[in-house]
């Protein structure tokens, strides 16, 4: 089972050049299967050959069992869907047991999102005298100005950013490159921070010890100053991305341009922030109209 899983992570990794997230995803799921079905059989290749339709639906009822939540339940099914039709390709297996099991449908929610000034009070809370706040201030700036994913943000190198053209080499979901125009109040912020170090590290935020600064870290120091600025606690540090897309629409950009911003696939996928946008006319309009 390990040796089927570890060539499907390379195939995965080679051909259709996922990321190490979508990766590590991928492995937590089939591994959980594995643990539910596989540990106890002895011909594990055989029992592979042997499922069918009928225990993936037994599979689903015990992932269901067990109260997850529905998009964790259609994630897992996806991942051993791609699996087992990995499998079928190199006549490992005979067909995809997962096929014709019907996914849980997922609960459509909007994305929470700040108003203007509440935005501009998160990008300004930190106090800019040490080089740490100096960075947290580039960050937050940078988020909110670019809409880039807090983990496109951490990958950065400081040879990605042009600061005469402040435009940003963004490496999206599935490796894809794109260019990012960059705010004028983000450039200075980043300016301010750069200036102030004394390395030749080639990450461009780094951690207390001098290496990348990760995902988590980011995440931790964003809560930090959400909380210090009073701003809903519920909210993600993804709220400065649904941000930026909101109040670009708000000011009449085109869905597509936004896509092309947010670095979107599919057109369907950004169209979510026009529903936030939708919802906040019909406030001002209940609001506003003596007959609402």
């Amino acid at each position: 089972m390990y040796r089927y899983l570890e060539r499907f992570l390379r195939y995965l990794e080679a051909e259709k050049n996922v990321s190490h997230h979508t990766l590590d995803s991928y492995s937590r799921d089939i591994l959980s299967f594995y643990k539910i079905f596989l540990i106890k059989k002895k011909d594990e290749l055989s029992f592979l050959k042997k499922f069918r339709f009928a225990q993936a639906r037994k599979y689903l009822a015990t992932l269901q069992s067990r109260n997850l939540e529905r998009r964790t339940v259609a994630r897992r099914l996806a991942s051993l869907r791609s699996f087992f039709r990995y499998l079928t390709r190199e006549n490992i297996v005979e067909e995809t047991p997962f096929y014709g099991l019907a996914t849980p449908k997922l609960m459509k929610k909007l994305p929470k999102f700040l108003d203007v000034e509440q935005a501009k009070a998160l990008v300004e809370a930190p106090n800019l005298d040490k080089l740490f706040s100096l960075r947290d201030r580039a960050i937050l700036e940078m988020l909110y100005s670019t809409g880039l994913r807090v983990g496109e943000l951490a990958s950065l190198d400081i040879r990605d950013v042009d600061l005469i053209a402040d435009v940003i080499r963004a490496r999206g979901k599935g490796k894809k490159e794109r260019l990012v125009p960059m705010g004028k109040l983000a450039s200075v912020s980043l300016r301010k921070y750069l200036q102030k170090r004394e390395d030749n590290k080639r990450y461009l935020f780094l951690n207390k010890s001098s290496g990348r600064l990760s995902v988590r870290s980011i995440e931790r120091m964003m809560k930090k100053y959400i909380k210090q600025t009073a701003l809903n606690y519920d909210i993600s540090p993804h709220a400065l991305r649904h941000s930026f897309a909101t109040h670009l629409l708000d000011r009449g950009a085109d869905l597509r341009s936004v896509q092309e911003l947010l670095g979107h696939a599919s057109l369907s996928t950004t169209q979510i922030y026009t529903h936030l946008t939708t919802e906040r006319l019909k406030e001002v309009y209940k609001k506003a109209h003596p007959r609402a």
